[in-house]
């Protein structure tokens, strides 16, 4: 699934296309073109075209007539072309994760537009300057082989036991979303960067190596090839439905207490000179109205932006469950942002990766 970023170097590789962008180029001619075009972090299109983009999308240009133009990718790749494009702007919405957005807001990608509805979103999953907004919430996990260990692992101390050797991956920070999230969770748990280092150091013994994807560690513990991984609630909420013996877990900070998180929503902007402004703004509109809210659970398995959309499917109900009891913490994605290189540096310098 998604978050295969690269934020240190250039990135390489194409993009997946989902329509023709033959009509979204940035001159003014074509500002009035029944077209807007989607630069997204990859996990809200269904793999057989039933995800929440799906949905959304279709039900978007059945009722306004504009057709929408899907460019997918990892969450720091979508930006870095959004910065190549800058002299020639293709792109009128960016979707992507923190701390990216606050990366592609600093680097001028993003214009101020608050959607309607916007005002029912907490002020932690919006910018503070209205270039950005959450429209669907997500939060970072673990998943475990619920059949071959029969109870969810609870502090990260559990993995440093012996039964986890060569039976424990989490995908590489820096290079995948959720494996930066790794970095994040364990600074705050363990009450520094030095501590968290020095864990994550300790953890290596136990890692099978280094992943690009974590999407691609799920099914790995599905099968019992690995005992532990990480993940996301949405990504993998959506994979235990063909998965049968994954299971989510949050680790808890040593010494007990409860187990902890943080939200890593996908944050939607409207593009700096956009060729298609005005339907870039319909659509996050849309997406963000109360309708498209309240199938975010039912199809895509996330979680509403909107404080006031109360979903009562059967996965609302699911997921709430799942997410009670933990401790919802609220990371400084502005450090985050600014201070991810020398993170990564140090998380590299102590796994010797």
């Amino acid at each position: 699934m998604r978050h295969s970023i690269k934020p240190l170097a250039a990135v390489a590789g194409a993009l997946v296309l989902a329509g023709s962008l033959s009509a979204c180029g940035g001159s003014s001619s074509a500002s009035d073109a029944k077209v807007v075009t989607v630069y997204s972090a990859d996990g809200l299109k269904g793999e057989n075209n039933d995800g929440w983009y799906d949905r959304v999308f279709k039900d978007f240009q059945k009722q306004t007539g504009i057709k929408v133009n899907y460019v997918e990718g990892g969450s720091g790749e979508v930006v870095q072309r959004a910065v190549r494009e800058k002299s020639n702007t293709q792109a009128d919405v960016l979707v992507t994760l923190p701390p990216f957005i606050q990366q592609a807001d600093a680097k001028g990608l993003l214009q101020k537009y608050a959607p309607k509805g916007s005002g029912q979103v907490a002020p932690a999953d919006k910018g503070t300057d209205g270039t950005w907004t959450s429209v669907v919430n997500n939060y970072f996990g673990f998943v475990y082989n619920k059949k071959e260990l029969k109870t969810a692992p609870t502090t990260w101390d559990e993995l440093l036991s012996g039964k986890y050797k060569n039976k424990l991956q989490y995908s590489t920070p820096g290079v995948a979303g959720d494996g930066t999230a790794v970095l994040i969770k364990a600074m705050h748990d363990f009450g520094s960067k030095k501590a968290a280092m020095t864990f994550l150091g300790k953890l290596q013994a136990n890692n099978v190596g280094p992943s690009a994807s974590t999407g691609k560690l799920a099914p790995k513990v599905d099968k019992g090839e690995i005992l532990a991984a990480n993940g996301d609630v949405q990504m993998s909420y959506a994979q235990s439905k063909t998965m049968p013996n994954l299971g989510i877990w949050f680790p808890a900070k040593s010494g007990g207490g409860s187990p902890t998180t943080f939200a890593l929503p996908y944050a939607a902007g409207l593009v700096s000179k956009a060729p298609h402004s005005a339907n870039g703004k319909k659509l996050l509109d849309f997406m963000l109205a109360e309708q498209a809210q309240k199938e975010v659970s039912e199809i895509g398995g996330g979680f509403s932006s909107r404080q006031d959309v109360k979903a009562t499917d059967a996965n609302a109900t699911a997921l709430s469950a799942l997410m009670k009891g933990v401790d919802v913490f609220a990371p400084d994605w502005n450090d985050i942002s600014k201070n991810l290189t020398s993170y990564v540096g140090d998380w590299q310098s102590a796994t010797h990766s």
